[in-house]
């Protein structure tokens, strides 16, 4: 997400196109979000409104309905740092007066001087990964020197966009800002919105169902977070749209975030100590749901993480082409659509492997690669001409070909999915990849591990995994190990399929 543009933008669905896209972050806001954003800051009677994130002018255009409509002339400040997006803001409609107070800079390292009243924006959604160390350092110091405390470097740009952003919010200013789910998500996020909370108030949080999403095709759940610098408060209304581009969005920021129902919205009053609890964008908790986690009856664990999958994932065909010997090779599984059910067994092997698809890990251990037969010497060294020993996870490797190793584990997670998330009962007993999670029972034994694995295909078990994981596009959720311990389990359910209550657990009462 980033900046705006019109509804026509059309999103590239792969390609050098789409990765522009996502080195930039430029993914623009519709007008039907862009006017009620623009509506909720300036309804404090400011005289100027301030994006920090121009882009092509979304915000801008939706600022002047907003002044002519009451008789006031039009202030737009803001800061881009694309002149050639900016340029098309003049393609939109924006005449060279309305953007006259926008300055080509770098909003987060060069701030302007506030405080501004108004603040809207959709920033730049650009994710840690994509940023370099020194951007990451500074950005640091910036938390730092703002909130008194440093973010895990998880976080991305545009948190510190929302950092930067309130700390230039004046005396009964207002901020509106769409973000993606992750800004309340990672695990930087009660550090960043305990500091909101305790600081600020949270006015609204306004989310999308996924068939109501303003940036169809796009990997990210968005979630618009409406904020005034006035002394906090104890609850706020929580918004999920449930049809796309309502009107009755518009209406409900006029009246002033009110209650009302409507058929395009569901609108929840909400706890800040239990939205923050439970998570911003998550619907709000319901009560307990058993206090038994699968953290109880399991350990979780990421997969193998090759660095390079190609070079160390190999087909049967070409393992033999290669002379890898068999005590250097791993049965394997990588892609979670390689396992369309909920079991692999030798059979799913066999068809993976007629297909053409890999399913064996070249695992080689620490020795000298002069040790290794001539075969393997060969490929290690082919790998080495190749570069395979600079990518960036092998080369923290101590030799780089040394790989890191599991235990099969009999229960795997399929982590990352649109609408198939799911428990896989691992009978092959294959290593995974990392499109995997390891699910480790603390009972080794067949009976123990079926009725735990039989617990997780429940689909009250399924539902709870929105309360643990990080929501994107179109519906998918991605978990990570320590929170995918943290899944609630219906204990009616674990009575049900004959599984004991777990042993030296303070929560086993609630079993």
């Amino acid at each position: 997400m980033r900046g705006e543009l019109t509804e026509s933008q059309v999103i590239p669905r792969n390609g050098s196109d789409r990765e522009i896209l996502r080195e930039k972050g430029q993914f623009w806001t519709p007008d039907w979000v862009a006017g009620p954003m623009a509506r909720y800051v300036l309804g404090n009677g400011s005289n100027h409104i301030f994006d920090p994130a121009v882009g092509t002018g979304a915000f801008f255009r939706a600022a002047k309905r907003v002044f002519l409509e009451a008789g006031r002339t039009p202030h737009l400040r803001g800061i881009e740092i694309d002149r050639e997006v900016l340029d098309l803001a003049r393609c939109n409609g924006l005449s060279h007066d309305d953007l006259s107070g926008v300055t080509i800079d770098d909003f987060i390292l060069r701030p302007p001087q506030g405080p501004f009243q108004a603040i809207v924006a959709n920033p730049p959604y650009i994710r840690h990964h994509r940023l370099t160390r020194r951007t990451k350092d500074e950005l640091k110091k910036i938390s730092a020197n703002i909130m008194g405390t440093t973010l895990d470097g998880r976080a991305g740009l545009h948190v510190y966009f929302l950092i930067r952003a309130l700390h230039l919010l004046g005396d009964k200013g207002r901020l509106a800002f769409i973000m993606p789910a992750d800004t309340c998500e990672g695990v930087f996020s009660s550090t960043v919105w305990n500091w909101v909370t305790q600081n600020y108030r949270l006015d609204a949080v306004i989310t999308f169902a996924p068939t109501a999403t303003p940036f169809p095709r796009v990997d990210t759940n968005p979630i618009i977070f409406m904020i005034a610098n006035e002394a906090p408060n104890t609850h706020f209304p929580w918004v999920k749209c449930i049809r796309p581009q309502p009107e009755a969005l518009k209406d409900w920021v006029v009246s002033g975030l009110g209650q009302a129902e409507c058929g395009d919205m569901e609108i929840s009053r909400r706890n800040v100590a239990e939205a923050l609890s439970t998570g911003l964008s998550r619907k709000p908790a319901t009560g307990s749901i058993g206090g038994v986690t699968l953290r109880d009856f399991a350990e979780v664990r990421r997969g193998i993480a090759t660095g390079a999958n190609d070079f160390f994932f190999l087909t049967s065909t070409r393992a033999g082409e290669l002379g890898i010997p068999d005590d250097l090779l791993v049965p394997a599984v990588a892609r979670t659509r390689d396992v369309p059910g909920n079991k692999i067994t030798l059979e799913t092997l066999r068809n993976l492997d007629a297909k053409g698809r890999p399913t064996l890990l070249f695992s080689p251990d620490g020795r000298a690669i002069d040790d290794f037969p001539t075969s393997v010497r060969e490929y290690l060294l082919k790998g080495e001409a190749l570069g395979i020993h600079r990518k960036s996870l092998v080369a923290t490797r101590r030799p780089w070909y040394k790989m890191e190793t599991r235990t099969p584990p009999p229960i795997l997670f399929a982590y990352l999915g649109r609408r198939n998330v799911r428990f896989v009962r691992n009978l092959a007993e294959v290593a995974p990849l990392t499109g995997f999670l390891c699910v480790y029972p603390h009972q080794d034994n067949r009976e123990y591990v079926d009725h735990l694995w039989s617990v997780l295909q429940q689909p009250e078990t399924v539902s709870n995994l929105s309360l643990v994981g990080k929501s994107y596009g179109a519906g998918a959720i991605k978990v990570e190990p320590r929170a995918l311990e943290k899944l609630p389990l219906p204990p009616e359910i674990g009575l049900e399929v004959g599984l004991d209550s777990p042993p030296n657990s303070e929560q086993a009462k609630f079993w």
